[in-house]
């Protein structure tokens, strides 16, 4: 009889404790959500979604961690929680990723735009260091070419002589032979495309006084005006004298005391020169190309 109550007692005591398990758990779960948000909650850190951090339920119940009679409901209620924190996370890691490629994008046309403009940069700097260049080289030359002008001015009634020849006359005769006008004619002919010079023309004669002036001048007009009729020299560029039977000057043979007279008839054509033909040929070869 006692064995039966005790079996009796025991397996009603089986029974009851999982019904009282499964109690204690559906008060819990039937708490308010604002008793769950209990005063502590306030100290807890917010987290990245801007909702505060998920508390683990300290309420552990009858069965502890684990209830092993847990029903489907409860399981949904414990996870639905987690599961929209994750989804919520999921759409701000989605939000931030979108962000950081619009911000990456605008950075990235932000440098192509600035490289850009540091070429242009760089393109107008090369190009006002080759205006600088051409300018610098302009100024060189025309710092050559004022000195060389200078030059020219102190020097423009210096001549040189360059070319001298001698026509001789028989006596009595003031016409040119062919052999004269051989001899002009290689003296004239390269005057044509020159510049800065003169020629100077003397006649001499023999005999005296007025007579052999005279007749020295006659020579000397022969010359002079073969050179303009036929060589077209200037009349301003030619300086002619007669000097009768006035010595020439003594020969680079003889010493400097003796003197050349003429016998018959002579005159000396001298071709002088200045610096303004080189200032000419300077000013060409100093004219930049095209």
């Amino acid at each position: 009889m006692k064995n039966r109550i005790s079996v009796a007692l025991l397996l009603a005591l089986a029974l009851a404790l999982p019904a009282f398990a499964q109690q204690s758990t559906s008060t819990q779960d039937q708490q308010p959500a604002a008793m769950q948000a209990a005063p502590a909650d306030q100290s807890s850190t917010m987290g990245a979604s801007g909702k505060p951090a998920l508390q683990p339920d300290t309420h552990e119940g009858f069965w502890g961690h684990l209830n092993p009679f847990a029903r489907k409901k409860y399981v949904q209620r414990q996870t639905t929680p987690i599961r929209d924190r994750v989804n919520e996370l999921d759409e701000l890691t989605a939000s931030n990723t979108k962000q950081i490629k619009d911000v990456d994008s605008r950075a990235q046309q932000g440098i192509q735009m600035a490289s850009t403009k540091v070429n242009e940069a760089d393109q107008h700097a090369v190009d006002a260091g080759n205006r600088a260049n051409a300018a610098q080289m302009t100024a060189n030359q025309a710092t050559t070419r004022i000195t060389t002008v200078e030059q020219v001015v102190g020097n423009i009634d210096q001549y040189k002589a360059s070319n001298q020849t001698e026509i001789r006359f028989r006596p009595g005769q003031t016409v040119l032979n062919q052999t004269a006008k051989s001899a002009l004619d290689d003296l004239a002919t390269p005057l044509k495309s020159q510049r800065g010079y003169i020629v100077e023309v003397q006649g001499f004669s023999s005999g005296h006084g007025q007579t052999a002036i005279a007749a020295s001048q006659k020579m000397a007009d022969a010359v002079v005006r073969y050179l303009v009729l036929n060589h077209e020299i200037p009349v301003y560029r030619i300086y002619v004298v007669g000097m009768g039977n006035a010595p020439a000057p003594a020969a680079q043979d003889q010493t400097a005391s003796t003197a050349k007279h003429t016998s018959g008839g002579r005159v000396e054509v001298s071709l002088l020169k200045n610096d303004l033909e080189q200032l000419a040929s300077t000013s060409s070869s100093a004219t930049p190309q095209q």
